[in-house]
């Protein structure tokens, strides 16, 4: 049994879903695509696909069979262009995970930008504000904002982005006037859910620090919505510059006690903690590392 062969094609079914695309690509027949699935399933004892007249959905096994599958294939051709004496071309299908408004701002068009320099890779960009799984989601790059990191990865910091206090020019002049940190305590303060220190903030001014219990009845898991309140008047934020210097240069927000500063907002790039990483994976985190921090709102703090 060509145990490659039959990994490829299912992997392929998987990644295209369906066995007439795979057969396609692969210059055969989708009954002999089937058959081999049905070979592959019948050497492991498990069902990896369910088949039906709406398409074709691989199951629990699938998936994680799928995962394994692809990056051994991957780490096998990485082998035979080492052997060979040549680098082989990055190819194959990136699955990407970072969060909704910086996939709004700057990953989309920076996914563009990359799938024009390597024509054989393809990006698969879930964008979502919960901290994914790498390993049981498939995901190879998650891009990630502040917070703890997951104990099960490996991390690679590229950027920070300063945060500021700011609110819109109406809030500010409806109510009292802030003239150090405390004052926040007196305002309507809007924040990010799920935050592990809660309603303190923290500000720093050179080497002076001020820890402050704020106080606001909204908060909301997604950064896109907070500026979206912040525009509105609904209060005041403390917001990383690349999520809101545009607004800054537009006089629709302002700074707020702008002698402080929170911590800067580390953004690093996550995968899977293990020895073996597809070329295509590290095409694309070299590639963010090299633009992201170039950005309008971020530095680069690259240590790789």
């Amino acid at each position: 049994m060509d145990t490659l062969r039959l990994m490829h094609l299912f992997t392929r079914a998987v990644d295209l879903g369906s066995l007439s695309a795979a057969a396609r690509e692969a210059g055969t027949t989708q009954p002999t695509v089937s058959k081999a699935i049905n070979a592959l399933e019948a050497h492991l004892g498990v069902r990896l696909l369910e088949r039906s007249t709406t398409g074709l959905l691989a199951t629990a096994e699938g998936l994680r069979f799928h995962e394994r599958a692809r990056r051994l294939l991957d780490e096998y051709e990485d082998a035979l262009a080492d052997v060979r004496g040549h680098a082989r071309q990055a190819t194959g299908l990136l699955r990407v995970n970072a969060p909704v408004a910086l996939g709004q701002f700057h990953l989309n068009a920076l996914a563009q930008e990359f799938l024009a320099l390597h024509p054989d890779i393809g990006i698969e960009l879930i964008l979502n504000d919960r901290f994914v799984d790498l390993v049981g989601d498939g995901v190879d790059v998650a891009v990630r904002l502040g917070g703890p990191l997951p104990p099960d990865s490996v991390a690679r910091s590229i950027a920070l982005s300063p945060r500021s206090l700011v609110a819109a020019p109406a809030y500010l002049a409806a109510h009292a006037r802030l003239e150090r940190p405390e004052d926040l305590a007196q305002h309507d303060f809007i924040r990010f859910a799920w935050l592990a220190d809660g309603d303190e903030v923290t500000l720093q001014r050179g080497v002076e620090a001020v820890t402050v219990t704020t106080r606001g009845r909204y908060r909301v898991n997604n950064a896109l919505a907070i500026r979206d309140c912040l525009l509105a008047g609904a209060g005041i934020g403390l917001c990383p510059h690349w999520l809101m210097h545009d607004m800054l240069q537009a006089g629709r927000l302002v700074r707020v006690l702008p002698a402080w500063s929170g911590t800067p907002q580390q953004l690093a790039l996550v995968y899977p903690s293990r020895r073996y990483q597809p070329a295509r994976s590290r095409l694309f985190m070299d590639f963010l590392a090299a633009r992201i921090g170039a950005l309008p709102g971020w530095t680069s703090t690259i240590d790789a």
